[in-house]
């Protein structure tokens, strides 16, 4: 299982909210589509973004469990909503379930695998198993 690292109050958004898309410089490797994935919301905040909600004050700590469903690249972000930005990759998450109680852990860039201790702490939360119908 794969931990993902992401500012608030994008991490939040992902668990609360609808943001469905997650915008990466860098493709999805292919072996990753389909997999169940750790959203961990980073320890800074992105100062630019203007999005508020339940739970975006959570810092350095796993906030929800999601699929990746799929990765493709947008040069005018219009495909993925509201959340798409252009000229990036766009994520493409479902079955997302926010965890009741955050565990708190240290993130990484990329694609990271958390220790034994923090998947032991979500599962407790989530079924790590279930993947989108």
């Amino acid at each position: 299982m794969k931990a993902l690292t992401i500012r608030q109050p994008w991490a939040g958004a992902i668990a609360h909210q609808t943001k469905r898309v997650e915008n990466r410089t860098w493709k999805l490797p292919a072996r990753y589509e389909g997999a169940r994935l750790l959203i961990h919301a980073g320890a800074q905040l992105d100062r630019d973004a203007k999005v508020y909600g339940p739970n975006l004050g959570v810092y350095g700590a796993v906030v929800a469990v999601a699929t990746l469903t799929g990765c493709h690249y947008s040069d005018d972000g219009q495909c993925c909503g509201p959340w798409g930005m252009e000229n990036v990759y766009h994520w493409t998450l479902a079955d997302v379930t926010a965890l009741e109680v955050p565990v708190p852990c240290k993130g990484r860039l990329g694609l990271w695998t958390p220790d034994d201790d923090v998947l032991v702490a979500v599962r407790k939360q989530v079924d790590l198993e279930r993947t989108s119908a």
